[in-house]
């Protein structure tokens, strides 16, 4: 039989797995504080709970991390981090150092559903979602391969998949993400979850008042181009979008962060830029643009610089903070919309 995962697990559910095995609450936190505090992956190295509740909890659970399968390093300095999980289904992630600050892209799902035309993970289609345990699992893994280099400063739900399609699992990693004393106490504005537009799923998450940061995978300013490239348009339109981004909840210093993958002759045009000032008028938005990662097949070609700068100089002309925003790790398969890994061996 194979044993549960305590990595996963909120520290409230801890405490409530102590209990069920006749110990305090405090010995609940006591194991959330050594798995989430203290980086500890076996069960033996929690020297201060009781050996007979160790045992107990070695014959049912374990601290299962994802096995880093490879980590491949980009001249850019970052790493694309190949995760095999325990039925043999692979996952990326992407640890990315700059200017003083490491940040992981991780994953939520193997493979995605969505199928936006322009981006590699979209043709594998959705394998399957991944567990809390395996999300949060990336963040832990990532931070024991840094070692002596420090730790993660900052986590984007950029990776392969919907964070939001899988919401169960996306909300307790956050939660054990953001508790600042039993869990890893990551501050929520240095979190980011990102979504190709899921309404629902951007208004239940404003209501869990957890305080992170929203991105939204944009790539057009109208309904016409943005249907041809991002099928959730068709579900979601560019109004019932932008009333969502409206109505989540932002601190009086948040933004919500807008991706616009620039596509030459396709979203790249004075008009289009002039277009996407008018849809953000009135929301409190930072606008990365994201020059066409190239991938073998793909139908789409990255714009000469020049028209991407006059392309950012409309948006900062409108008043509306903008930066190019050249991926890292292009050079290892690794950069924005290149996720791809065999769903298993």
């Amino acid at each position: 039989m194979s044993r549960s995962n305590l990595v996963g697990l909120l520290p409230s559910e801890l405490e409530d797995l102590a209990v069920s095995l006749g110990a305090s609450r405090y010995r609940g936190r006591q194991i959330a504080t050594w798995i989430y505090r203290k980086g500890a992956v076996e069960l033996e190295a929690m020297s201060d709970l009781p050996k007979d509740l160790r045992k107990q909890l070695a014959e049912s659970h374990e601290i299962g991390l994802p096995d880093l399968e490879r980590a491949t390093p980009s001249q850019d300095g970052s790493r694309k981090l190949v995760f095999r999980l325990a039925d043999d289904r692979r996952v990326s992630a992407v640890l990315m150092p700059d200017d003083g600050r490491i940040t992981l892209c991780l994953s939520t799902q193997v493979g995605c559903g969505y199928a936006c035309v322009f981006c590699l993970t979209g043709t594998m289609g959705l394998d399957r979602n991944l567990t809390a345990g395996e999300i949060v699992g990336q963040l832990l893994a990532a931070n024991t391969l840094l070692g002596d280099e420090g730790r993660v400063t900052h986590v984007v739900f950029m990776g392969m998949g919907e964070p939001l399609a899988n919401y169960a699992s996306l909300v307790a990693a956050l939660r054990i993400m953001i508790d600042p004393k039993l869990g890893l106490a990551y501050s929520p504005k240095r979190l980011t979850v990102s979504t190709v537009g899921l309404v629902s799923g951007i208004d239940k998450l404003g209501r869990e008042d957890l305080k992170v940061n929203l991105a939204i995978s944009l790539h057009a300013a109208t309904d016409d181009v943005r249907g041809r490239l991002m099928p959730i348009n068709r579900s979601w339109n560019l109004e019932a979008l932008m009333a969502a981004v409206k109505r989540y909840p932002l601190t009086s210093r948040q933004h919500v962060f807008f991706e616009y993958v620039m596509l030459e002759d396709v979203n790249d045009s004075a008009e289009d830029a002039r277009a996407l000032a008018r849809l953000l008028r009135g929301v409190k938005a930072k606008v990365n643009l994201i020059p066409f990662n190239d991938w073998e097949g793909a139908h789409f070609r990255r714009p000469p610089l020049p028209r991407i700068l006059a392309f950012q100089g409309v948006l900062l002309d409108a008043g509306i903070t903008t930066t190019v925003r050249w991926s890292k790790g292009e050079d290892i398969g690794a950069a924005c919309g290149q996720l791809k890994e065999l769903a298993s061996a």
